[in-house]
């Protein structure tokens, strides 16, 4: 059974790091693709960045690129998002996610989700 869970978060100021894990059970496939999303109030979720596992190939939004560091672990199975230079627009709940392929930027591709976690960066 394949399980994500997320660790991370909190709130901090404009210009702050933080840095989000999520670690995923069940069997991980080069193939495998992790994915990381932000949900604000009353809105869908948004991707941010994606790491496809075999081959460390990254996908970032283009407003987190330059800011923003997807990675793994293999060791323990786990995904990082590092978050530097944060901004008020980067708060929200975030999500990591996991598909089978290659990358998508669309919530409704990812089949396993994490529980979330709140980000607030105040100004």
């Amino acid at each position: 059974q394949v399980q994500l869970v997320q660790s991370g978060g909190g709130l901090v100021q404009t210009g702050d790091s933080l840095r989000l894990s999520c670690a995923t059970s069940g069997r991980t496939l080069s193939s495998t693709t992790i994915g990381w999303f932000r949900q604000g109030p009353g809105q869908e979720r948004k991707f941010v960045a994606a790491l496809k596992w075999g081959p460390r190939h990254t996908d970032y939004a283009d407003s987190v690129k330059g800011r923003f560091t997807i990675s793994r672990d293999n060791a323990v199975n786990t995904t990082a998002l590092q978050m530097d230079n944060l901004n008020p627009d980067d708060t929200g709940i975030y999500y990591c996610a996991r598909k089978t392929g290659g990358f998508s930027r669309s919530s409704l591709d990812y089949n396993y989700w994490g529980q979330g976690t709140q980000v607030t960066v105040s100004s």
